[in-house]
């Protein structure tokens, strides 16, 4: 088998485990087993310089840059109209009742065959963000929104980093298109929430985030998942049933609808509506409401619609509950970031069938824009709509400003006694070295290849030592053994030596991935780098003034003044005693090259083929250090591709995409030195 053929049967295999693993919920094999091809198949097509268009390797997240181009739908998308009550859902039904024997009587007067006996399907209402994904003879080529149902926003490049959404499917003649809802799910919220200083109101607002982030990795990040529920538009495949287009998609491996119900009798239908409305505050998905519709095509067709709406489809919309009960208190919480946020603490209400005792309060700009701020012991209104945490509106009962109704947020750290500081409407915490509740985060920062480069330190593995009492801050990596580690589940011997030769290579970082691992706030990986060549060595960071650290480029009075803070924390100078003592040594950078020795800075490059003099790791390390990037697949970010023999499919793509090619070795070399002599020919945009 050669690797070509590896490779096809890689990606079919790694699609396969990702079905049953994300679609299903159903994992066919061990995480380890599972990696170990997928790191194979990194390794075939850094190798080959070939990316199958649906290996699963295109679905990390990457930048992206630019606008949503528009999107014209191939069939319009229109909306539904709306009922609340039963009435309004039996005047629908007699509607649909009456036009259907009125279709039928035409029918008959032309000899045709009648149609069926109305059916209705009953499915969730998804309050999310809809979209179009269009799969061309069996591979995804396009995902839009709904826009206003006729044009949609262009969303491929984070749509197709969802889990579930297969880059391919099994019906490989044809044009579809699949129609569905992208969610967020409750428990992701919550998280997000938790770990974020910008609070998301709702999923809803999540996932449409999350599709049009600029920033593809937000999509795994808020665990953007999509249930599909309509076939859109098919070029050569006929359907007669609403069941039977869910049992295509199904056997196409999408993840359809998790509730789909088909009703003869009105009144079984109703008591289902019920039935559901109760139970979806148990549902890790938001849900507005119910859409019955009809489940015979042709009777769809027979129907048809107005200028908005189908005639053979409504939406049941949930109320929105509201309830009035007393605000108890307001606690603050250290959040995995550092950031404080109040929490209201209510007497206990029941709302849309769930006993509520806590409510949301983003902070404290949040609290005083909604008239909270000397509401403590009042009455407040709640509301519970499709909200993970319900949500306090505001006062209840009118009330003067009486200091001992008063909300005041905490001046010190409730976790760890530091002083709190506060950035706009938030508070936070800048013990990022041993504030218990940001330790794990901060020993994953702490950790990453951008930092100290510890490898094997993931997150579960943080949680361990923090609950385990080994680790109580950063510092505390360097004294752990091979003795304490072994005790620990999970841990054999190789992977707790493994581990602790990270570590000790870790000693020697260099200073600029040091500064950044401290976790200053404000202090990224740019800043970092900046401050290091400036200075040259940590003690004179350490013991830079402000007016100092201003005199770096980049480097402003908010920045300088949380640098200066956080070295004068007595936390922070103990624990990077400890580091120091414990072996940890920061080295000094080099200065950053002049721009005529950075002559590719800013610009993109894909490599393809093989190369006259140079295998592909070196030219990879040509292009980095002259200051460009070299990505591993072509996306219409991608300035120049670099072509020598025998090419992948990378250079059709750069050709469809209108990206300029590069021919081999010379021509990169010829770019080089046309950058260098400043001629402007390198900037194709």
């Amino acid at each position: 088998m050669d690797k070509r053929e590896r490779m096809e049967a890689l990606v079919r295999l790694l699609n396969e485990y990702n079905y049953y693993y994300y679609t299903l919920g159903e994992p066919k094999v061990p995480d380890e087993e599972y990696d170990a091809l997928y790191d194979e198949l990194v390794r075939l097509e850094r190798e080959t310089g070939i990316v199958l268009p649906d290996s699963p390797t295109q679905k990390v997240g990457a930048e992206l840059s630019g606008q949503f181009p528009e999107h014209r739908h191939r069939v319009p998308l229109l909306s539904l109209d709306k009922t609340t009550t039963e009435a309004g859902l039996r005047s629908w039904a007699e509607r649909v009742e009456r036009l259907w024997a009125e279709a039928n009587a035409a029918r008959a007067a032309q000899g045709l065959s009648p149609l069926p006996a109305p059916v209705y399907i009953l499915e969730p209402k998804f309050d999310g963000l809809t979209v179009v994904l269009t799969y061309e003879d069996g591979r995804l080529t396009k995902a839009a929104t709904r826009g206003n149902g006729e044009v949609g926003e262009m969303i491929f490049e984070t749509v197709k980093v969802i889990p579930s959404v297969p880059l391919s499917i099994p019906e490989r003649r044809g044009v579809f298109e699949f129609q569905g809802e992208a969610i967020m799910p409750r428990s992701r919220l919550l998280r997000y929430n938790e770990e974020s200083p910008v609070k998301l109101a709702n999923t809803r607002n999540g996932v449409a985030g999350a599709l049009r982030n600029l920033d593809t990795r937000e999509v795994r990040r808020r665990g953007v998942d999509v249930f599909f529920y309509h076939v859109n538009y098919a070029s050569d495949r006929p359907f007669r049933s609403h069941r039977e287009m869910i049992a295509f998609m199904r056997e196409m491996r999408l993840k359809v609808t998790p509730y789909s119900e088909a009703f003869t009798d009105l009144e079984a239908l109703l008591r289902a509506i019920r039935e559901k409305e109760a139970e979806r505050a148990a549902l890790d998905y938001d849900v507005d409401g119910l859409v019955i519709k009809l489940d015979d095509l042709a009777t769809r067709e027979a129907l048809g619609a107005t200028a908005k709406a189908p005639r053979w489809a409504i939406a049941w919309k949930f109320p929105a509950v509201e309830a009035t009960t007393r605000l108890v208190d307001v606690v603050w919480n250290v959040g995995r970031t550092g950031v404080v946020t109040p929490q209201a603490v209510l007497e206990p209400v029941e709302v849309g069938g769930v006993v509520v005792r806590h409510a949301t309060l983003n902070n404290i700009e949040d609290i005083e824009r909604k008239g909270l701020r000397f509401a403590l012991g009042r009455l407040v209104r709640l509301r519970r709509s499709n909200d993970v945490i319900p949500q306090i509106l505001g006062p209840a009962e009118a009330a003067e400003e009486d200091p001992a109704h008063e909300i005041v947020p905490p001046a010190a750290c409730p976790a760890c006694g530091t002083p709190l500081e506060r950035e706009g409407p938030f508070f936070y915490c800048p013990n990022t070295l041993s504030c218990p509740p940001q330790l794990i985060r901060q020993i994953v920062h702490f950790a990453q290849r951008d930092a100290m480069d510890i490898e094997g330190l993931s997150e579960k593995t943080a949680a361990q030592f923090v609950e385990a009492g080994l680790v109580r801050d950063v510092a505390d990596l360097y004294a752990l053994t091979a003795e304490a580690l072994l005790v620990l589940p999970r841990f054999g011997a190789k992977k707790a030596d493994n581990l602790l030769a990270a570590i000790e290579r870790s000693k020697a970082v260099s200073l600029d991935r040091f500064l950044f691992a401290l976790g200053i706030h404000g202090v990224g990986k740019e800043t970092a780098r900046r401050l290091a060549e400036h200075f040259g060595s940590f003690d004179a960071v350490f013991g830079a003034t402000f007016e100092a650290l201003q005199a770096v480029p980049g480097v402003g009075e908010v920045v300088a003044e949380s640098i200066v803070h956080f070295f004068r924390a007595p936390h922070v100078r103990e624990t990077l005693e400890k580091l120091f003592a414990r072996g940890v040594r920061p080295q000094p950078v080099a200065k950053e090259p002049e721009p005529r020795d950075r002559p590719l800075a800013g610009l993109t490059f894909v490599l393809t083929g093989t190369l006259e003099t140079l295998s592909r790791e070196e030219a990879t390390a040509l292009i980095e250090s002259l200051g460009g990037r070299v990505a591993g697949s072509v996306s219409r970010n991608t300035d120049y591709v670099v072509a020598g023999e025998k090419p992948g499919s990378k250079r059709a793509r750069a050709e469809a995409l209108g990206i300029p090619i590069l021919d081999g070795e010379a021509a990169l070399r010829a770019l080089i030195e046309a950058r260098r002599q400043g001629d402007g020919s390198g900037d194709r945009r």
